[in-house]
This record gives C-alpha cells, sequence and structure tokens, in this order.
C-alpha cells in the first residue's frame, strides 16, 4: 500500500541524493508537521547541526503561514551570528507551496542567500 507517507519519504531520499551541505555552504532542511514548523542548518561532511529554529516557542499571532515567515526570518538571524550567509535548500520531500515556502521568503528576506 502506498500511502502519503511512504511518497515523501521517497522524494525526500531522492532531494538527499543531490543536497548535501559542507561546512562553507550547509544544507537548510526544514520539517513541517501539522500544527509546527521546524528547520535547521546542517554541516553533512560533519554531521553537525549548525542552527535550528522553530515555531514551537515562537509567540507570533497569524495563521501557520506567516509563522513560517517568521520562522524563516529567526532561521537566518542564527545563521548571521555563526557566521553563515549561503546554504542549500532542502525542502525535505514536500512540495515548494504555502508553509516551506513562505519559511524560504523568510530566510531570503533575513538575509540568506540560496
Amino acid at each position: 500500500m502506498v500511502n502519503k507517507l511512504y511518497k515523501r519519504t521517497r522524494i525526500k531520499y531522492r532531494i538527499r541524493k543531490k543536497v548535501s551541505g559542507t561546512a562553507s555552504k550547509p544544507r537548510l532542511s526544514v520539517f513541517r508537521s501539522n500544527k509546527q514548523i521546524y528547520c535547521q542548518i546542517i554541516d553533512d561532511v560533519n554531521g553537525v547541526t549548525l542552527a535550528s529554529a522553530s515555531s514551537k516557542g515562537l509567540s507570533v499571532n497569524g495563521n501557520k503561514t506567516m509563522i513560517a515567515n517568521e520562522v524563516g526570518k529567526l532561521i537566518a538571524s542564527k545563521a548571521a551570528g555563526a557566521g553563515i550567509q549561503t546554504v542549500v535548500f532542502d525542502r525535505g520531500g514536500y512540495l515548494f507551496h504555502g508553509r516551506v515556502k513562505s519559511l524560504a521568503e523568510g530566510a531570503r528576506e533575513g538575509g540568506l542567500i540560496f
């Protein structure tokens, strides 16, 4: 039986074959649950998370798309504090639409280049 999670996992592995983060250009990984959105900046060569942000502790009112935009701005500011300017975007098997797109736009507004 092929369900939604199985399809997303296959797409995720297909993306991860091509997208990998290094120390000079880490990977911005996105995970989206029904209520929250999480993102991490990861150096895959050393296996280290350099920065992370989520909507869990964020006190912003609005719909989930607006909150995702704020999380993108938050991860961009944390990345700037860690000295990271360019990243590779890993959408995690999700469509580049809605909350994932809003997070990416927020990160670009915050100064990340990808």
